[in-house]
């Protein structure tokens, strides 16, 4: 009987769908739970990582593997070259979540625009009259912009465009068209990160996207905008980002992911008072969570029966 291995994450796997996977007629094993996980890995069917590292050295000792599915939409964790290399689809799950994490980056940017955390902490300390870090333009007055113009960006501007933005963004791999259709001004690197009032990144992470929001770039921004992300820690460099908002070059900045998970208790950013913080939680909503694990399951299915791959990512 084909065995399918849990890498990781088997204790929040919602369990419907696994009952799938076994009504399908195959064994579902959480190595987390064996003694020596890799050995359970290397003799899997077919492989679930939600956030364990599938490297060049861990596929190549996989000895029968069909599938590894990344449970989530990045496959930044998983060395889909190496699993081409050793005839392994690797598949993800993207198209999940779309809704709930434009929403989180959006409600992120309007939070720190209204500056509503300082607001908050006024109060909490016994102050009425408003302790603003910076002045507050309208929203018409500022430009919201997007790195990247995939569908959750383009979720994300359709909802500023609703609190009257001026709209932009940078995507070198979308065509004119698309930004035409959205209303969408098309910039260059350069311009966006220039002319951003708030900068929302939605790129995935890759050599050529780590660290795009270096120190260099964060002092191309102006001194009051503010920065989201909501998509890869490792898109910021977040020492220097702290020290930008520490010597006040940056206006502020809203994250849900970070360089290291969880964020050190040391951390500088934790200091700045213009930042604001979730635990990689962008994603998560009660019918986000049911359609990625599903999903993640009807594709471990379709692999295992040898029927067509809908996620497939190196086919």
């Amino acid at each position: 009987m084909p065995t399918v291995v849990l890498a990781d994450g088997a204790r929040s796997f919602l369990p419907e769908a696994l009952a799938l996977i076994r009504q399908a007629g195959f064994t579902v094993i959480a190595a987390e739970a064996a003694g020596d996980p890799l050995t359970i890995l290397k003799n899997a069917d077919a492989i679930l990582t939600m956030w364990m590292p599938m490297c060049a050295e861990h596929i190549a000792q996989l000895a029968h593997c069909a599938l590894i599915v990344r449970v989530g939409i990045g496959v930044d964790t998983v060395d889909v070259e190496a699993a081409r290399r050793h005839g392994i689809p690797v598949s993800n799950v993207p198209d999940y979540c779309i809704d709930e994490v434009a929403d989180h980056a959006f409600a992120m940017a309007l939070a720190l625009a209204r500056q509503l955390p300082a607001l908050d902490r006024g109060m909490r300390a016994g102050a009425w009259e408003p302790r603003y870090w910076q002045p507050i333009p309208s929203y018409a007055a500022q430009t919201f912009a997007t790195l990247g113009f995939g569908r959750i960006a383009q979720g994300v501007l359709t909802r500023a465009r609703a609190s009257r933005f001026r709209l932009a963004a940078y995507d070198p791999y979308q065509p004119d068209e698309i930004f035409a259709e959205y209303g969408v001004r098309r910039l260059d690197l350069e311009e966006l990160f220039a002319e951003a009032d708030i900068l929302s990144l939605h790129v995935p992470l890759t050599a050529g996207t780590q660290h795009i929001v270096s120190a260099a770039r964060l002092a191309q921004m102006k001194p009051s905008a503010v920065l989201v992300n909501t998509a890869r820690g490792p898109l910021v460099d977040t020492q220097a980002l702290a020290d930008a908002l520490q010597h006040r070059r940056l206006g502020a900045a809203g994250l849900d992911v970070f360089e290291e998970e969880p964020l050190p208790p040391e951390h500088p950013l934790l200091r700045c008072e213009q930042a604001l913080f979730s635990p990689h939680q962008a994603w998560y909503s009660e019918d986000s969570t049911r359609t990625l694990y599903w999903r993640a399951a009807e594709e471990v299915i379709r692999a295992l029966r040898g029927e067509p791959l809908q996620y497939c990512v190196n086919c």
